[in-house]
């Protein structure tokens, strides 16, 4: 399928430095639009929404693939005509590291929330693929969307250290899936600051957004970006 045959929902606000949101599995952009709210319109606040999720089209099964995904974040950060700050949520942040891997001249910096960079034991993949195939029969999703968050292979994990941007991690203080995921990014990414929210879950964008820009304002001022 042409990459021009699917629509994605996308939001574009404000003015500044673009950063380009993408939200977790079987969620949307609204995601983040607590966060987009605090960080006001001197940021170029571009979020989106998958394909299969929220607004976007949700194309025939076998159209869900990491490579359709990723096509998709290309066409959004063309968006921005500029180097673009990549903020992921969960498989945002997964899909944000491999963007970064194949584009490494269209990013500036990364913003991982509560995200995990896949596995390199292909058991340890099976095991999470079964999960996500079993939650996805008890979910009002589109047939086949759940692809999008299988993983495949170990090639952004394998690859971590040819990222070589400044990098933000954030995750709730609950977050016990994806907390043991901040060590491994501090080993091999250039970490700038590693913000755990107090009390907060995996969904620490919706539920913290106040902390969650002020995390990313921070980090802003400490790279030389201007928000």
């Amino acid at each position: 399928m042409d990459r021009n045959q699917v629509d994605l929902d996308v939001l574009d606000r404000g003015k500044g430095v673009p950063i380009v949101y993408t939200h977790g599995w079987a969620d949307d952009r609204t995601a983040w639009d607590g966060v987009i709210q605090s960080l006001g319109e001197d940021i170029r606040n571009i979020s989106w929404s998958i394909r299969g999720h929220g607004k976007s089209d949700a194309p025939p099964p076998g159209n869900y693939t990491r490579d359709h995904t990723l096509d998709d974040l290309t066409r959004i950060v063309e968006i921005a005509e500029d180097p673009v700050v990549l903020a992921g949520h969960s498989l945002g942040g997964y899909l944000s590291l491999a963007f970064c891997l194949q584009h490494p001249d269209q990013v500036r910096a990364l913003v991982l929330i509560a995200a995990g960079p896949g596995f390199r034991k292909q058991e340890t993949r099976e095991q999470w693929n079964d999960a996500v195939r079993a939650s996805s029969k008890k979910m009002d999703i589109p047939d086949g969307s759940e692809e999008a968050a299988l993983h495949v292979d170990s090639w952004v994990i394998d690859s971590l250290q040819e990222i070589t941007v400044p990098v933000l991690l954030i995750v709730g203080e609950n977050d016990k899936r994806f907390a043991p995921s901040i060590a491994v990014f501090e080993k091999y990414l250039d970490v700038k600051a590693s913000v755990v929210v107090p009390g907060a879950g995996h969904s620490v964008h919706r539920k913290y957004p106040s902390e969650v820009s002020s995390a990313i304002k921070t980090f802003f001022s400490s790279i030389g970006l201007q928000s």
